[in-house]
């Protein structure tokens, strides 16, 4: 069996505990407080986020793009509002074995996307778009 096989089975036996285990807000916190975090999907980079004091946060799929937010406790799930969409999107957070596993728990069979490598992209912000 490769190792990739091996993790693969591991994953997939240690699923249903990890489900279990739900990060609290405090442990939310103390992970992300300071970092910037690249989501992948489907072996694919989806977006980043920057996860400042005071629950504050920047979103972005990595196209320039970035909105700034801010993330609360809600019924064990946490929640992100932001500045152009103040309808909370919520998500279960585990650990996995190479970091966080989110779950979008508006739509759970829709969405789940885990900690990835920065895969050589940046999360560059561009700024505000100016008319002419």
């Amino acid at each position: 069996m490769t190792l990739r096989a091996s993790l693969i089975a591991l994953l997939l036996t240690a699923a249903p505990a990890l489900a279990q285990d739900l990060m609290t807000a405090e442990q939310f916190d103390n992970y992300t407080r300071g970092k910037t975090l690249f989501y992948g999907q489907n072996g694919q980079t989806y977006g980043a986020e920057i996860y400042h004091d005071n629950r504050r946060v920047e979103w972005s799929f990595l196209d320039g793009d970035c909105k700034a937010g801010e993330w609360y406790e809600d019924a064990g799930l946490i929640c992100f509002v932001y500045e152009n969409n103040p309808n909370p999107q919520c998500w279960s957070f585990t650990r996995g074995a190479s970091g966080l596993i989110a779950r979008f728990e508006n739509r759970p069979n829709t969405t789940e996307l885990y900690e990835a490598e920065e895969g050589g992209e940046k999360m560059l912000c561009l700024g505000p778009k100016i008319g002419v």
